[in-house]
């Protein structure tokens, strides 16, 4: 089977197929037994995403389990920071952590290092295409530049990303600085997963949510269009889908600010407007991953109505947001099933 015919390709194209291609955002993770044998062996959490042999098995538990129509390179956005020397560190009940950045920091950032740091990922990339089924799609990704600074800023996730809010207002210039070099860094490390052999891309930008309207024109929308600008003047027929979890009616013209072929849809997006939405390309998404987790009849009528309402145009089905380790796998067999019934 040619690569073009790949079904997550195909709908990326704007084709609409009939019952709609599916992946999980997470589909590799603690929800699944064989995930948390490999996870106990490998060390650290980075010790895991930095280990091909690793990062292959766990990548592809789920396609053997579920048959998804993609898998997802298994990394961790924050693997750019960690080129940078940040200091990123996983500690076991309180999330990523890294040492913080100040302007100073943003000024002496040392970019030198950061490809030659993620060589494993790509060795991952490139083992990940010869050993999936030809009809799998292979998705890479990378955090959006404002994600990934708000973390860099805060030295850890915070429910509001004040920090990063505050030192953009503060410090505007430093900023900017620091968005355009995350632009252009994860834009080579997108092109660097597309020639190791990733067939499309997602840029995730899972704190777009807590931005008012200027705010997110100009770190969310502009860096983002200028990395999905870079990737696509160096590869023209790259396919990329932009998430901005919690944007709300900000993605009303996000797809053609950025340049992105699909956008992801986060489950508060209200599927009348998520049609809207659709008729101007592909979009993906967007079940309630707490559906997941109390399946039966929640799970069922979640399917149902986002099939019936955006099953008629170009659809990539998936959650709106990463599935959670608490979600039954039994549950997951249960959704794939029920999308590729076409809702029965």
């Amino acid at each position: 089977m040619s690569g073009t015919r790949r079904k997550i390709l195909r709908v990326l194209e704007g084709e609409t197929l009939s019952p709609p291609p599916i992946w999980l955002m997470r589909q590799a993770g603690r929800y699944l037994p064989e995930y948390r044998q490999v996870r106990a062996k490998a060390g650290s959490f980075l010790d895991l995403c930095y280990s091909p042999e690793h990062a292959v098995e766990v990548t592809l538990q789920p396609i053997r389990r579920y048959g998804f129509d993609a898998a997802i390179l298994f990394s961790d956005i924050l693997v750019i920071p960690d080129a940078m020397r940040r200091n990123v560190r996983f500690t076991e009940g309180h999330g990523p952590e890294m040492d913080p950045i100040d302007v100073g920091g943003i000024e002496r950032l040392d970019l030198t290092p950061v490809m030659e740091h993620l060589a494993p990922v790509m060795e991952t990339v490139r083992r990940l295409r010869l050993k999936l089924p030809d009809e799998t799609t292979l998705l890479g990704f990378c955090g959006a530049p404002w994600t990934v600074a708000t973390y860099m800023i805060a030295g850890h996730g915070t429910p509001d990303q004040a920090p990063a809010r505050l030192f953009a207002y503060k410090h505007p210039k430093a900023f900017e600085h620091l968005l355009a070099v995350l632009a252009d860094i994860s834009a080579d490390y997108l092109v660097a997963q597309i020639d190791a052999g990733a067939d499309a891309v997602q840029i995730f930008d899972s704190w777009a949510g807590v931005l008012g309207e200027r705010e997110f024109a100009a770190y969310a929308v502009a860096p983002v269009a200028r990395m999905i600008a870079s990737v696509k003047a160096r590869r023209p027929k790259a396919r990329v889908i932009a998430f901005a979890k919690g944007a709300g009616y900000l993605l009303n013209d996000y797809r053609q600010k950025t340049g992105a072929d699909a956008i992801g849809l986060d489950w508060s997006v209200p599927l009348d407007f998520a049609v809207e939405l659709q008729k101007d390309g592909p979009v993906q998404g967007n079940l309630d991953p707490m559906r997941v987790v109390a399946g039966g009849a929640a799970l069922s009528e979640g399917i149902d109505d986002i099939l019936q309402r955006l099953g008629s145009g170009p659809l990539i089905f998936n959650l709106g947001h990463g599935i959670t380790p608490q979600a039954d796998p039994e549950n997951v067999r249960l959704l794939v099933e029920r999308v590729r019934g076409g809702g029965r």
